[in-house]
């Protein structure tokens, strides 16, 4: 099963840069097939980048691997965290570096896959060691912000991060939570933090980028959420509802969620639960489409789909990189 998700430091990763591959790309590109591909050809440990494939309840909504992918190779960081709880940036880096370490000192190969950019961007280039904020502190923000309102939140959160303020969408409530909760517990803004990068980890990347055509793409998002309610993505939601969670964690924002909670409390009819809960991935998967291109720096590979003759393409410049280590 890995190590578990805890909140030590990572375990310390040998002098020699960690060979890892670092798989990207949007929601429903094909990049967790090609990753478990490499594990299963070089003898990998697949390793999750998908702040919502945390989750143990979300396991249909988000496509988490199946239990064929996950007997063909390790599989780590899926499914390990209740609904409950939130996974930052720096908390999931740490976890990461840990899974990587571990695989090194198996024979494995780590193979990290995802399409959260600030994840990779952490484990790739370092990020600020946010201290884990207490539920209870966010809770008392959350609590505040639903009394004052979105806007007295924002004009709180102008006056003690100005930086943050300008980069978060007018009404991203769980973004000014998160903000706010970070300054009332350590006294520094979280813009303070994400400056203060931990340092790139002696890491040695081999970068691919999963970026199929948009017509593609969005096809391969309407036929996944169709089959998400046909493998009982309702009953899945109906379960995690009936935990009765905070509304603003990242868990019951999980793309996919608030369609399907819409339509189980009668707010919308079936038709336009499809809709929306294909409309809502295309316009993520189009944001990811921007980070990829903007952020995912010089990868060693992209591919706008995926064949044989591509695969083995693939496989020979991941046998050059390891040659040449």
């Amino acid at each position: 099963m890995g190590l578990s998700a805890t909140e030590s430091r990572p375990a310390d990763l040998p002098a020699r840069p960690e060979e890892v591959v670092v798989v990207g790309g949007p929601t429903a590109s094909g990049k967790s097939e090609i990753a478990l591909d490499i594990a299963r050809e070089f003898g990998g440990a697949v390793i999750n980048a998908d702040s919502m494939q945390v989750y143990q309840e979300l396991r249909i909504v988000t496509a988490r691997p199946d239990d064929a992918a996950l007997s063909a190779a390790p599989h780590r960081l899926y499914g390990i965290l209740p609904a409950r709880e939130r996974c930052s940036a720096g908390r999931w880096r740490r976890m990461a570096l840990d899974e990587i370490a571990a695989a090194g000192r198996a024979g494995l190969l780590p193979v990290v896959v995802g399409g959260t950019g600030l994840y990779l961007k952490a484990v790739l280039d370092g990020s600020a060691e946010v201290p884990d904020i207490p539920e209870a502190a966010v809770q008392a923000v959350a609590a505040w912000l639903d009394e004052a309102g979105i806007e007295a939140g924002r004009a709180r959160l102008r006056a003690v991060d100005p930086a943050t303020a300008r980069r978060l969408p007018a009404l991203d409530r769980q973004r000014v939570i998160r903000a706010l909760s970070v300054y009332e517990r350590t006294g520094r803004p979280l813009s303070a933090w994400a400056n203060d990068t931990g340092g790139a980890p002696p890491l040695r990347p081999f970068r691919i980028a999963a970026l199929p055509a948009r017509e593609t793409l969005y096809r391969r998002i309407d036929d996944r959420f169709a089959r998400m309610i046909e493998r009982g993505a309702l009953d899945e939601v109906r379960r995690l509802e009936a935990l009765r969670l905070d509304p603003s964690l990242p868990a019951m924002k999980a793309v996919g969620v608030p369609q399907i909670l819409a339509h189980l409390r009668g707010e919308t009819d079936r038709a336009t639960m499809i809709a929306d809960g294909q409309t809502a991935p295309r316009r993520f998967a189009k944001r990811q489409f921007t980070w990829f291109r903007r952020q995912f720096r010089s990868p060693d590979a992209v591919f706008a789909q995926f064949s044989e003759s591509m695969r083995d393409e693939m496989f020979n410049k991941i046998r050059q990189f390891r040659l040449t280590g």
